[in-house]
This record gives structure tokens, C-alpha cells and sequence, in this order.
């Protein structure tokens, strides 16, 4: 170690900063989760574990209702943007498109157009097609992923050219050449942006506030907002062990999918 230049210690240095600014929240959640309610507000290591606020929390929300709900909204709307964006990125990566590059354009626009713009618009055409409070109100306003397009793209152009001739060649027909050549040489880029997209959704609070009307199709993050605030105060220590709830499959799934996830990315911003 005492060999090493000074631009490693400072990239070591910026990674340790980096670590501990991200973990330091996972602490607090999980000390006040484990802390007796008396205990909650303090930092110290020096505290009896409990499981009490996993009780509370556990028996104030429907939270096998919760977990089926999140698990049905985040599945389909994976399943869309993959079946919309893979053919998008495919056509824009690979195809001779008259305005291409306008099409490039506009879906990095699209990028950086925040949900709550169109939110009010969205809401009101689907509650005049009687999709309020559905699931499918839930799912349809992201079944198209301009980041999922942008991503399909750039993994694509790394596929050599020759791949799609001799598919061509072999009488492959654009639907085939999506499905049967790019479809089985994307799927790092696919488990990356699905780790993306499950993360946003399952954690989104926003929209399904805003489209819901009944309880009956809430999510994870309803579970923890029930604990945010009542008549009483908010109850931290039940709101801190659901917040543990709602993240644990989530780091469970990554935890499963690193390997393939960073070297989805990294062959994605590799290229040009």
C-alpha cells in the first residue's frame, strides 16, 4: 500500500467518501428499525436490539398484498418497455432511417422530461377511459422506456454487422432479426436496464398516488407512507422496519444479478 501513487490514494479516498455517504442512511434505517421505541432518535451503537417494530409494521399494512401488487406493476412494465424499446433501439442502431437522427434526438429529450410534467395530462386521458384506479392505469403510462431505447442502442451497435448479414442472408426478416439475432445478444443490456426499471417502480410513490383512488392495487410504498405521519406523530421506528421491508427483496435481487448487471453496463458505456 505504501507504494502506491497519489492518484490511487485519491481515487481510494473519493471511494471511501462515496461509500460512506451511501451507507451511512442504511444505518440509520436499519439501527432505528432494530431500537426500541425509547431508543429510535439516537446514532450510538449501544442499544437492545428488537423485533418489535417489524411487528408493528408488519400488522399495520397488507403487506402480502403489497409485495403481489408491486411484483404484478414493475413485471408488466419491464415486460413492455422491453417489447417496445428493444425494437426502437434495434431500428435506430441498425436501420437506414429517413430523420434518424432527429428520432436520436428526441428520445435523449425525452430523457430529461421529468414524469410530473405529463403526469396531469396522463391522468386525465386515462381517467376518461375509465383506467383510473386499474392496474393496467398502473402500467400503460410506462410501457415505453426512452432510457431503455438509448440503452438498446448503444449495446447494439457493439454486435459486428456481419451477425445481421448473414442473418439477412439466412432470410431473416426485420420482427426475426429483433427476436431471433438481437434479442439473445442483448440480455447484459436487458438485466441492467431491468434492475433500472424494477428499482424505480417498485419504489415510485408518486404515481400510484396519483391514479389510485382505492387501496385495493397499492404498493410497497404505501405500506411505508402508512407509518409517515397520524394523528399521533409520525411513528419512526415501524416506518424505518417497513422502509427495510420494502428495500430487502430489491437488494436481494441485485445482490443475485451484480455480475451480469455491471458488466451490462460497462459493455453499454464502453461504446461510442
Amino acid at each position: 500500500m505504501s507504494g502506491l501513487a497519489p492518484g490511487r490514494w485519491a481515487a481510494y479516498a473519493t471511494l471511501l467518501a462515496g461509500a460512506v455517504i451511501v451507507l451511512v442512511p442504511f444505518y440509520v434505517m436499519l439501527r432505528a428499525a432494530f431500537a426500541p421505541p425509547h431508543e429510535v432518535q439516537g446514532l450510538g451503537l449501544g442499544f437492545t436490539p428488537t423485533l418489535e417494530n417489524f411487528r408493528v409494521a408488519w400488522s399495520g399494512a397488507d403487506w402480502p398484498r403489497y409485495y403481489l401488487n408491486s411484483v404484478l406493476v414493475t413485471g408488466l412494465i419491464l415486460l413492455l418497455q422491453v417489447a417496445t424499446a428493444l425494437p426502437a433501439g434495434y431500428a435506430l442502431a441498425r436501420l437506414r432511417l429517413r430523420g434518424g437522427g432527429a428520432v436520436r434526438a428526441l428520445v435523449l429529450c425525452c430523457l430529461v422530461v421529468p414524469g410530473q410534467i405529463t403526469a396531469i395530462p396522463v391522468y386525465v386521458g386515462l381517467s376518461r377511459a375509465g383506467l383510473g384506479d386499474t392496474l393496467v392505469g398502473l402500467v400503460i403510462p410506462f410501457g415505453a422506456s426512452a432510457f431503455g431505447v438509448y440503452l438498446f442502442r448503444q449495446f447494439i451497435l457493439s454486435i459486428p454487422q456481419n451477425v445481421f448479414d448473414a442473418a439477412r442472408m439466412d432470410g431473416v426478416g426485420p420482427v426475426g432479426m429483433v427476436w431471433r439475432v438481437v434479442l439473445p445478444n442483448v440480455r447484459p443490456a436487458i438485466l441492467a436496464f431491468g434492475v433500472f426499471s424494477v428499482t424505480h417502480h417498485w419504489n415510485d410513490l408518486f404515481w400510484p398516488s396519483v391514479i389510485l383512488r382505492t387501496d385495493v392495487y397499492a404498493t410497497v410504498p404505501f405500506g411505508v407512507a402508512r407509518f409517515a405521519a397520524n394523528e399521533s406523530g409520525a411513528e419512526y421506528g415501524p416506518q424505518m422496519a417497513a422502509a427495510a421491508m420494502a428495500v430487502t427483496p430489491l437488494m436481494i435481487v441485485f445482490l443475485c444479478c451484480q455480475r451480469r448487471f455491471l458488466r451490462g453496463l460497462a459493455l453499454t458505456t464502453s461504446l461510442d
